[in-house]
């Protein structure tokens, strides 16, 4: 692992910003070391607000377009937004009143963009940084950015910006961290049970029984607190893109559902398998009621430098789930679950899966046990009637899909129980 070269230094930027005059900035956005484009960001409100030349528009970020070598400038912009930490991210508020920072898109030009999920970053003009310098996969980061956002450190004289905690989303307290040598991700969870990180846990257990490719999480204790753990699946070379872009890369129509418009979407850019790996995560979602399977939640690799799309991501953040913010009587009852990203409730989201022929059944009844042992690591939140509502909600819904998967047909799909809105959008 490399310390950051003088060049990619916090101090290069900070010399760069008072260089620059009438409140903008000028960066080139690059794409690991290819030049894409050129733009200016506002030094006020963080935002794009002018872009020049465009250097190549394959590379422009997926779902930004271009015409007559013009980039949609709105588009860029939500893109841009989309990189930085949701102005709902619990105890955030009180993190940019302490960095003394009015929106937390200027949190993003502090670390040039830089971000653990793909490799767009953000040069500033006439410098020599270069993209092996400063990129996190290869490079250390500061733990200050970390600190703050998960409410354990203050502000300090020498506060490093540094850092992959500019670029993550999501709703809960978060943070990146180097352990042994692999970026891992921590996330804790929300008041009063916070069971989130419990819940990744069992999420795992579920998808290794089912033999599903999945991220693999494990608890590990901070100050009293669990966190929920798991390695970047991402790597230099690959990136992530989003169903929430990847719907966006063709037009839907009205008469079009949204499950089979990310279906046909994914088919055009080559990927093959498509309805049975989300068939797998309409089942996985299933069973452990997940509430927030959102469009930013899933989706595709692709190489980097290639472009070529290698696949669906493997399963993340299921933590929203097993009735994470309910009573025990009500994750008993298992009603008013909400459901995503395709339909209404989950009942009308199996019906679109093609087959069950793959499902273990065995094997997940054979999981009690070992999700008993995960619980019981947090009985200082979870109490024993919480933790047997839980344990027996799942069991339900395995004997559930069992019965279901008895009499499983194609059953034509339209747009009557779609969800009424897309949800990535309120996730800003």
């Amino acid at each position: 692992m490399q310390q950051h070269s003088d060049v990619g230094t916090q101090k290069d930027l900070v010399l760069y910003r008072i260089d620059n005059e009438k409140g903008a900035m000028k960066y080139a956005l690059m794409h690991k070391n290819v030049p894409v484009m050129d733009f200016e960001i506002d030094e006020i409100t963080g935002s794009i607000r002018k872009s020049s030349t465009l250097y190549n528009a394959e590379h422009l970020p997926v779902s930004v377009s271009c015409k007559k070598n013009i980039v949609d400038r709105a588009a860029l912009n939500e893109w841009w937004t989309d990189r930085s930490i949701p102005a709902s991210r619990l105890g955030v508020k009180e993190a940019m009143e302490m960095l003394n920072l009015t929106d937390t898109r200027l949190l993003v030009t502090r670390c040039y963009g830089l971000s653990l999920s793909d490799q767009y970053w953000i040069k500033p003009v006439n410098t020599s940084i270069e993209w092996k310098d400063i990129n996190f996969f290869d490079n250390s980061f500061s733990e200050n950015i970390g600190d703050v956002l998960i409410g354990k450190q203050k502000k300090e004289l020498n506060f490093d910006f540094i850092s992959p905690d500019n670029t993550s989303d999501g709703f809960l307290k978060k943070r990146w961290k180097i352990i042994d040598g692999k970026r891992c991700l921590l996330k804790s969870g929300s008041a009063p049970f916070i069971q989130q990180p419990f819940n990744e846990v069992i999420a795992s257990i579920i998808m290794r029984a089912l033999n599903i490719n999945h991220v693999e999480y494990h608890l590990i204790w901070d100050d009293g607190t669990p966190y929920s753990v798991c390695e970047d699946f991402i790597t230099s070379d690959t990136e992530l893109i989003s169903a929430w872009r990847v719907i966006k890369t063709a037009k839907k129509e009205n008469n079009i559902s949204v499950y089979q418009h990310y279906v046909d979407c994914c088919q055009k850019l080559g990927i093959k398998d498509i309805q049975h790996k989300l068939d797998e995560m309409i089942v996985v979602d299933y069973l452990i009621a997940n509430e927030d399977r959102h469009m930013n939640n899933f989706g595709l690799i692709r190489n980097a430098e290639t472009l070529e799309w290698l696949g669906t991501a493997p399963i993340f953040d299921s933590g929203s789930s097993l009735g994470y913010d309910k009573l025990a009587g009500q994750i008993i009852s298992g009603k008013n679950i909400t459901c995503k990203p395709f339909k209404k409730t989950h009942e009308a989201q199996l019906q679109l899966v093609t087959s069950m022929s793959w499902i273990d059944f065995e094997k997940l009844k054979s999981c009690d046990d070992k999700i008993r042992e995960v619980l019981l690591q947090g009985e200082e939140f979870i109490d024993d009637k919480r933790r047997e509502a839980i344990i027996g909600s799942i069991r339900k819904r395995i004997d559930n899909l069992e019965k279901m998967s008895e009499n499983i047909g194609v059953i034509a799909d339209d747009i009557e129980n779609d969800v009424d809105r897309n949800i990535a959008e309120d996730y800003r």
